[in-house]
């Protein structure tokens, strides 16, 4: 018997747009997220889903209530806050120019090591990249060990994903069912990390779309 895991993120949050640091910040979906996540649904619409995972944060809710949609056999939503996204501690809620403002140019370098700024694309990646240099945009992308103040490493966060992993694959063998999981692009990428057998620094360089998902089958 095969199973299956719908693993997606939310939605374009107004933090991620304003690339300000949102962390467990809730912020809400933005026109763009909602339609995001209704491409999402579109694609996921044949699909049976049995059981759904949320974290607490409105935005990783919202998502998946648009998935839902067309899953009137999904009989519970369970919340799960060990696939919330990365705490990024005292910088939650700073824009990155409000970062420099306050603490410098230096210091936005040594930031880099706590962030990864994935939502970059197009002209905003190409600028930011003659900004501040490939090194640092590469640096930034591969931080795993690195704790921004009152915050998490991405290996912290992968240990907490681990655990609610290991959970979920005992209750799907045992119940039979299959699952759609709302998720953060932070904790997604442990979660790939386990599925596709990744090492840590191709974990670091994976991107996680907005408007996309990814499935894993479970022999039981």
């Amino acid at each position: 018997m095969r199973l299956h895991i719908y693993l997606f993120r939310h939605g374009q949050s107004y933090y991620n747009r304003d690339h300000r640091f949102t962390g467990w910040k809730d912020s809400q979906l933005t026109p763009l997220g909602v339609k995001q996540a209704r491409m999402i649904a579109k694609k996921l619409k044949n699909k049976e889903i049995d059981l759904a995972y949320q974290t607490r944060l409105s935005r990783s809710k919202d998502t998946l209530k648009e998935i839902l949609r067309y899953h009137p056999e999904c009989k519970k939503i369970v919340l799960d806050d060990r696939m919330i996204e990365r705490s990024y501690g005292k910088l939650q809620g700073f824009s990155h120019h409000q970062f420099i403002d306050k603490m410098g140019e230096h210091d936005y370098q040594t930031m880099l090591h706590w962030h990864r700024i994935d939502h970059l694309r197009g002209k905003e990646k190409e600028a930011f990249i003659r900004k501040h240099g490939e090194a640092d945009l590469q640096l930034t992308r591969r931080s795993y060990t690195q704790v921004p103040p009152g915050g998490e490493s991405v290996q912290k966060v992968e240990k907490r994903v681990r655990f609610f992993i290991k959970d979920l694959l005992k209750k799907m063998k045992k119940e039979k069912v299959n699952v759609a999981i709302s998720a953060h692009g932070n904790s997604m990428r442990p979660f790939r990390r386990y599925f596709e057998k990744l090492s840590v620094k191709e974990m670091m360089k994976l991107e996680n779309p907005w408007d996309d998902y990814f499935e894993y089958t479970i022999e039981v």
